[in-house]
């Protein structure tokens, strides 16, 4: 073998050895090691494809789109195939990456309990419609990892006790100790099964359908490495983590975030990047912010973490007209080095997560911005804390009718306070995640809440393609007039240089009721001053509060217009924004 060979086995076998020290497993970390790397068919071409350190896989032209596979329905074709179609023609020239969520045979959770990993789900479409989309656009795929449906061939086998999967789950005996567990539920944890080996007590993180793996057994995390490998084959070259941080397991501790957690998050990010070098781990970490920072290690675990506390305090900010607690944030946030970034969004299938804005935001607020969106139709999930109390832990609701007003109520500034969310959001460093009921302005889903009983379903709307089309067409629709909006706005960010997500930040003191920051380019020429008034009245901005320097010219990106120097000051529109350039593009 060569010493590429030898290094890498010694490298996997490290990490083997951190994650199974103090569990009997049946064979050594290097054969093991051997084993996962023919899986991952890395035998020959470890030597050829070594992975360059501290290496930025992106670019400002990274956008992802982020939809269900059958967010958009057409009676003609499967919604893979119309999902293409759609991309095809509403954004192809601004976005290049899409994360298609859960595509897989699922039983609930809308697909987070999945039933069949190596498959497509038929009602979706095949993997030749993956191929396909993947052969346009950057595809980012869910590893649903933590767990999978209760309705799977696997779990069977465990009811069973025989065949593949009888082992894969964790299950606990009464001295396990759960009493300082932490999670996003208020389901009981463990769910009785019964089983040829008698009665067992199977761990459930999120629910009784969604049974959690058992890491501790060596033949899952190889189970998930030939799922990679598939994967790959098929053109994903994003992963994204699902709820990874709860993983691990052990007696007595909260069972998130733990040391052999962030292991198996090595070990797979050194088993990835040798098969493609330019593929990219996301992890998905609904978690307070400075525990989902850890996520990055030393640049050897996720190359991005979901910015989980972006939609709690940029929502707060809009409807508060305060960016107080937005802008402490942003100046405590630590520039990702490179090789890694922050993944940005502000809208998901998901609702608005609160975890991560404990210990940003006071409680006071929380409870605000909790009523606020209320009032405007949103609805709350809850988790249960040790000792059984309940706490707030997602806002579910349209990013368009959270954005429907201040905490005032309602006004005629929606759709103007939602465009600033994007405008501000995209400007920010890392890699823009745009969900396409906001691309789109789809407001609250009442119907399909009632037909799933799930709170979540409010902002997962399946649009019908022809009455989609047609809102569309409407150029004074809400839809349309949003699409064309974002549109304009990533046709400029995607030929800025310091938009790059690894460009220099820094964040400007403009007061609470302008949000601003300051972008530079690697190369350092290029400058952009990203300023958002995020009230409903009138803000005036100071030039020299920003100190442009008189020796350049200064456009303004968004409205092509040229800043005058000569100027005091400038007055910006409620939610107005401004990209305020020293070239207008790069």
């Amino acid at each position: 073998m060569s010493e590429a060979y030898t290094w890498l086995c010694e490298k996997i076998q490290h990490h083997l050895d951190v994650i199974y020290q103090g569990v009997d497993i049946p064979q050594s970390s290097e054969e093991l090691s051997k084993s996962l790397i023919t899986t991952m068919r890395l035998d020959g071409v470890c030597d050829k494809q070594i992975p360059v350190p501290h290496q930025n896989h992106w670019s400002e032209k990274d956008i992802i789109l982020i939809t269900y596979g059958d967010s958009i329905e057409s009676e003609m074709q499967t919604p893979l195939v119309t999902l293409h179609q759609f991309l095809n023609n509403h954004v192809k020239d601004t976005i290049n990456g899409v994360h298609i969520l859960p595509f897989f045979p699922y039983s609930s959770d809308d697909g987070f309990a999945v039933i069949d990993y190596s498959s497509v789900n038929e009602s979706l479409g095949n993997w030749l419609d993956i191929k396909s989309i993947s052969s346009n656009y950057r595809l980012m795929s869910d590893l649903v990892i933590n767990h999978c449906s209760s309705r799977s061939a696997w779990f069977d086998n465990f009811i069973k006790g025989e065949g593949p999967g009888s082992d894969f789950f964790f299950t606990v005996d009464e001295d396990y100790d759960t009493s300082n567990v932490v999670r996003p539920r208020t389901s009981e944890l463990l769910r009785e099964t019964k089983t040829e080996n008698g009665t067992k007590k199977v761990w459930c993180t999120f629910s009784h359908d969604q049974v959690d793996f058992d890491f501790q057994n060596p033949k899952v995390l190889s189970a998930f490495v030939e799922i990679i490998r598939q994967y790959l084959d098929h053109g994903v070259r994003i992963f994204r983590l699902d709820a990874v941080a709860f993983l691990w397991k052990k007696s007595g501790s909260t069972c998130i975030n733990l040391e052999k957690t962030h292991e198996v998050i090595r070990l797979l990010r050194t088993l990835i990047e040798y098969a493609q070098n330019d593929c990219i781990i996301i992890t998905e970490t609904n978690i307070p912010n400075r525990e989902n920072l850890t996520y990055f290690g030393n640049a050897n675990e996720a190359h991005a973490v979901y910015n989980f506390s972006l939609p709690p305090l940029l929502v707060n900010t809009l409807v508060t007209g305060d960016c107080t607690y937005l802008k402490n944030w942003l100046m405590s946030m630590p520039p990702a080095q490179n090789g890694t970034t922050y993944f940005n969004f502000i809208a998901s299938h998901d609702g608005i997560g609160l975890r991560p804005a404990e210990g940003l935001l006071e409680e006071n607020e929380i409870n605000t911005l909790v009523n606020t969106m209320q009032s405007f139709g949103g609805m709350v999930s809850w988790r249960t804390l040790p000792g059984g109390k309940q706490k707030p832990y997602e806002i579910n609701i349209a990013l368009f009718d959270a954005l429907k007003g201040t905490t005032k109520g309602p006004d005629n500034l929606g759709m103007e306070r939602f465009i600033c969310a994007h405008e501000i959001m995209f400007a920010l460093e890392g890699i823009p995640g745009l969900y396409v009921h906001s691309l789109l302005a789809t407001g609250n889903d009442y119907e399909r809440v009632t037909n799933t009983s799930q709170n979540r379903s409010i902002n997962r709307k399946r649009w019908d393609m022809s009455e989609l089309e047609d809102q569309l067409n409407n150029k004074d629709s809400q839809h349309a007039i949003a699409l064309k909006r974002m549109n304009h706005l990533l046709s400029i960010r995607i030929n800025q240089k310091a938009f790059h997500p690894n460009a220099t930040q820094f964040t400007l003191q403009l007061g609470a009721k302008l949000f601003g920051f300051w972008r530079q380019s690697i190369d350092r020429r290029q400058s952009i001053f990203c300023i958002s008034n995020i009230t409903d009245t009138d803000q005036t901005v100071v030039m020299s509060d920003i100190n442009l320097i008189g020796t350049d010219c200064w456009w303004d990106l968004i409205t092509g217009n040229e800043v005058i120097l000569d100027h005091s000051d400038f007055v910006l529109s409620p939610y107005q924004t401004v990209w305020i350039s020293n070239t207008r593009s790069m």
